[in-house]
């Protein structure tokens, strides 16, 4: 017997760009699509360098989790992508980063 989706939804977060939800609730586990560093009021990446873009992205992610139920203490799994690497040079965290030059649509 297959458990059923919640899917979440939040102004707070951007909206999805694609065919994907922001997040979706499987037997109590959130499972979080990438959020990227958008305003979600403008749908445009926010003003500064990868310290603020980070901080947006972890801003909408936040949303999204909450929506769903859940925190950052609850967070087992996290997966980065960068347009630099060398942007990630300082704080080296238990987790995965990939240089990705274009994911999303560009500015």
């Amino acid at each position: 017997m297959s458990s059923p989706l919640s899917v979440v939804h939040t102004e707070q977060a951007p909206a999805a760009i694609g065919p994907y939800s922001q997040a979706i609730v499987v037997n109590g586990m959130v499972y979080s699509s990438g959020q990227i560093p958008f305003d979600p009021r403008t749908m445009q990446v926010v003003p500064g360098g990868v310290k603020e873009q980070a901080h947006q992205a972890l801003k909408n992610l936040k949303a999204v989790i909450e929506a769903a139920g859940s925190d950052f203490n609850h967070v087992v799994k996290t997966l980065v992508f960068l347009k630099d690497m060398n942007d990630f040079t300082a704080h080296k965290p238990a987790r995965s980063a990939i240089e990705a030059v274009a994911i999303v649509k560009k500015n």
